[in-house]
């Protein structure tokens, strides 16, 4: 069983009841639905990844067998519908989980790892999305590959990156993870991790439209939460905790904590922030 992160903290922040209905907006592998049905919840899950769901269908073929479990292929911006046309609300608790998978890092073959050189730019979690990281690379104005990098990656050296992506376009298309690597290198005179992951995250954000289905995912799931439920969310970096702290604000809604979770039980959980949200 896939261990997802912070799952002792999410399980006891959702205070789950018998046959209480919870809504998992990004599945997966399934762990943390799993953890709800065992204790007895109800859960209707969202995966917008088209091979996890179709994955998580065999996986829990008996759970949705059972009406215990009800699993949507479909992106979380539109989770007030999805729970509406299942009449399944108002919801004791909605969980939303920002990361990407390893199973997706590892062997989706979308170039989502830097680590992954010969995997192409796509970075799509739908395969329905028209364009893919390619794309925007070898299309995008300057203006708009700068602000792509300087906003969503928060990279210092974003003007002079994007300076050399138009330079290397011109010659040959950038299609592959290792070809964006190779212009990062050039950019930086060093290899450097940590800014692979930022311009990668960069690229991800702006291919999925990720804040934007963050906003509409976080409004809609307040709108069918019931009075005593709660949200509860895990960012990984400081633009989409960001959004997190500002909705809660805009919204007159509630933190429960002070401070987000943290964890340093395992490496991969060192980036995530729980927080948890009530209307109360």
């Amino acid at each position: 069983m896939h261990h997802p992160v912070l799952l002792p903290e999410v399980i006891n922040n959702l205070l789950i009841k018998k046959s209480g209905y919870y809504i998992d907006a990004t599945f997966g592998e399934g762990g943390f639905a799993f953890e709800i049905l065992k204790r007895g919840g109800k859960v209707l899950a969202i995966e917008w990844d088209e091979k996890q769901y179709q994955i998580g269908k065999v996986k829990y073929q008996k759970e949705i067998e059972e009406k215990r479990l009800k699993l949507i292929n479909e992106n979380f911006k539109k989770i007030k519908k999805i729970a509406q046309e299942n009449n399944f609300f108002p919801v004791d608790g909605i969980l939303f989980d920002l990361g990407i998978s390893m199973k997706q890092l590892k062997e989706s073959g979308r170039g989502f790892s830097f680590k992954k050189e010969n995997e192409p730019l796509d970075m799509r979690i739908s395969l329905k999305l028209k364009l893919k990281a390619a794309d925007l690379i070898n299309s995008l104005s300057q203006e708009k590959l700068y602000e792509t990098f300087a906003k969503y990656s928060e990279e210092i050296h974003s003007l002079r990156l994007v300076e050399n992506i138009i330079l290397a376009r011109a010659v040959k298309k950038i299609e592959k993870v290792k070809d964006l690597v190779e212009i990062i290198d050039k950019t930086l005179g060093k290899k450097d991790e940590r800014a692979y992951q930022r311009i990668f995250q960069g690229l991800r954000i702006t291919v999925n439209e990720e804040m934007e289905n963050l906003k509409k995912g976080l409004e809609g799931a307040a709108a069918i939460l019931n009075e005593t439920g709660r949200i509860v969310v895990i960012t990984f970096h400081s633009l989409e905790d960001r959004l997190v702290k500002n909705f809660v604000k805009n919204n007159n809604l509630h933190f429960l904590t002070k401070k987000p979770i943290v964890s340093k039980r395992f490496s991969y959980e060192r980036s995530a922030k729980l927080r948890i949200i009530s209307l109360n």
